[in-house]
């Protein structure tokens, strides 16, 4: 179960919303989403959660790039909406590298048999001296940037010890917890 919401910054206080994230598709999809809501290009935060797995926040301001912190980046990659605030520059992949790889499986038979054969299966050599970590795992807990919220009145520290109902913490450290309210 997810739920979203949107914490719109304007020269009255904060304005909320709870969203549908059924056509968003990428973070570029997320980050219209949020310039949608600013008002004068001000200050948008994008909240999302999976009940009791992960959340992850995405701050817009203005047409500067989205800042995106995630509580648990190994839970939310076995998300649809996680794997969007997940990019490879957050990871310390090369861009576009997942898409690379998935077309060129898709053009070459990398298995080895020919049409219509069946598919041979190789022992896989294990090394037990091979600790080597997968440059394509994803790292377990809080990535992102961590001051995502600072000058909003969170610190990195709050941030990173927030676990069920973060969006009420965080909302009430921004001042919106009673705007939130309203959309809950």
């Amino acid at each position: 179960m997810y739920f979203a919401a949107l914490l719109a910054r304007t020269e009255d206080g904060w304005e909320a919303s709870d969203t549908e994230l059924d056509d968003v598709e990428t973070l570029s999809d997320l980050t219209d989403l949020a310039r949608e809501a600013s008002v004068d290009e001000d200050t948008v935060l994008v909240y999302i959660e999976q009940e009791d797995a992960w959340f992850g926040v995405v701050r817009v301001d203005g047409e500067e790039d989205p800042r995106i912190y995630v509580s648990d980046a190994s839970a939310a990659a076995r998300s649809s909406y996680g794997e969007i605030l997940l990019t490879d520059e957050m990871l310390g992949r090369e861009p576009g590298a997942e898409d690379e790889i998935a077309a060129l499986e898709e053009l070459v038979d990398l298995d080895g048999t020919e049409d219509g054969e069946p598919e041979r299966t190789a022992p896989a050599a294990v090394d037990p001296d091979d600790d080597a970590p997968d440059p394509d795992a994803v790292p377990a807990g809080p990535i992102g940037e961590l001051g995502v919220l600072a000058d909003l009145g969170m610190s990195e520290k709050e941030l990173l010890t927030l676990q069920t109902d973060a969006l009420s913490e965080i909302a009430e450290a921004v001042g919106a917890a009673e705007v939130l309210e309203s959309v809950r």
